[in-house]
């Protein structure tokens, strides 16, 4: 697995934008354990009056529930250092060995009382919590601190019962006693290391997987602005990798569009005014193929060649294209009113639309590929689009494919002329057409 310092640095800050989310969810789940332990505690019985002058049980839970709070709110407001995680695993563990330390005197028994309290398994929780970090090592912090911290209170334990018969070798005696017995304690630090070093060694050899995806998605983020995101997911999720040669047949409407005298136009315009342009247009013609259920195969600098029932195969590709090609006159000209009323030269966009077979697949050598379409559909709307320019006109569509559209449920709400016997330059048989002023 690649170290952090190797992955890009968008990676990188996926990763951590998760383990923030991670950590108010660890922030979350503290704040419920601590609202259960209240309100287990407080259905328990008491072993003090109302006049005791010290309840050490309440103190703990009310530490700890303030230390909750302040540690959920700091998730959300600061980038949490692991200094601070590391002493906000202290203070966990802190403050539930002092609630289990106190079970002694709240019920008044020696301290080897409280080494048979269940709320000890509390520990395994807070070591697994850790593990939503995906970090191998708050999950050995916390363990090997929970083995240190149970081991102190044993000691301790020791130290206060220091006669000899508090311990005892007599099972029956220790579960019905305050004797303590040595081999049950060093089982409980020998479980706490073992299920600490399990879970790391699990997260450590999860991680890998976490990085991979952080990565595959940043990947299919980044193949979306080159490709459209149903292209980028198929390169994405292709069950083995795509090798050149690889297509499908697909029956699809082709758009085209194209700025027209736009090469004389960047003659004569700065070269940053030209790109911004570019750029303006294309984001405004994407945004309406995009709306559509097109996709853009490919920018051809100052034209777009845009696919309908290719990428996602569907049952009304020419109406799509058809409702597509309007909006994108009406784009245009809206377009064109915006730079005129600011002082600019307005930009006349030619379109066509053409149907039929094509080919869906990858291009290219196993250095590069390329996804595109490939068909007489392609070369069709290439020429009708040119035609453009013959009649005079917005947008050129086949006859043939306007029909169709109908047929899928388009409803033209635009004028459009019918010419007939057209002879489009490149194409053998003359054409009847569909024109749009």
């Amino acid at each position: 697995m690649r170290s952090a310092g190797q992955l890009p640095a968008r990676v990188i800050k996926l990763i951590i934008r998760r383990q923030r989310e991670s950590e108010r969810l660890i922030g979350w789940l503290q704040f419920g354990l601590i609202v259960f332990m209240g309100l287990l505690y407080s259905a328990s019985p008491k072993t003090f009056g109302d006049d005791a002058s010290f309840a050490p049980v309440p103190s703990v839970l009310a530490s700890y529930f303030v230390f909750t709070l302040l540690r959920l709110w700091l998730s959300f407001n600061v980038d949490l250092p692991r200094w601070y995680l590391c002493l906000s695993i202290l203070a966990d563990l802190a403050l539930l060995y002092g609630l289990i330390w106190s079970f002694h005197l709240q019920y008044e028994q020696p301290p080897s009382f409280y080494l048979k309290a269940p709320t000890l398994l509390y520990v395994f929780i807070f070591i697994a919590l850790r593990a939503l970090r995906f970090e191998a090592f708050y999950i050995l912090f916390t363990g090997i601190c929970a083995a240190i911290g149970w081991g102190l209170m044993f000691l301790y334990v020791i130290r206060y019962d220091s006669m000899s018969d508090m311990i005892t070798n007599d099972y029956v005696t220790y579960l019905t006693s305050n004797s303590i017995l040595v081999g049950a304690e060093i089982d409980k630090i020998v479980s706490i290391l073992l299920v600490t070093f399990i879970l790391a060694a699990a997260i450590h050899r999860s991680r890998a997987v976490v990085v991979e995806a952080a990565i595959e998605r940043t990947a299919t983020q980044e193949l979306s602005r080159f490709f459209a995101p149903g292209v980028a997911e198929t390169i994405t999720s292709a069950e083995q990798s795509l090798q050149p040669g690889q297509g499908d047949t697909r029956n699809a409407a082709i758009l085209m569009a194209d700025i027209r005298g736009f090469t004389k136009m960047a003659t004569e315009v700065p070269p940053n005014e030209v790109m911004t342009l570019l750029a303006e247009y294309e984001s405004r013609m994407g945004k309406v193929i995009d709306e559509n259920g097109g996709a853009i195969d490919k920018f051809l600098g100052d034209g777009i060649l845009a696919t309908f029932g290719v990428v996602t195969e569907g049952d009304e590709p020419a109406a799509q294209a058809m409702r597509a090609l309007e909006g994108l006159l009406i784009e245009s000209e809206d377009w064109a009113r915006e730079r005129h009323a600011a002082g600019l030269r307005p930009l006349s966009i030619g379109f066509s639309v053409a149907t039929g077979s094509v080919v869906f697949g990858a291009v290219g050598d196993e250095t590069r590929l390329e996804m595109t379409v490939i068909g007489e559909a392609v070369n069709r709307a290439a020429k009708l689009e040119k035609h453009n320019k013959v009649e005079q006109v917005c947008a050129t569509v086949e006859i043939e494919t306007f029909e169709l559209s109908q047929q899928q449920g388009y409803s033209p709400k635009r004028n459009y002329k019918i010419l007939k016997q057209r002879q489009i330059d490149g194409l053998a048989v003359l054409q009847d057409l569909v024109v749009f002023d």
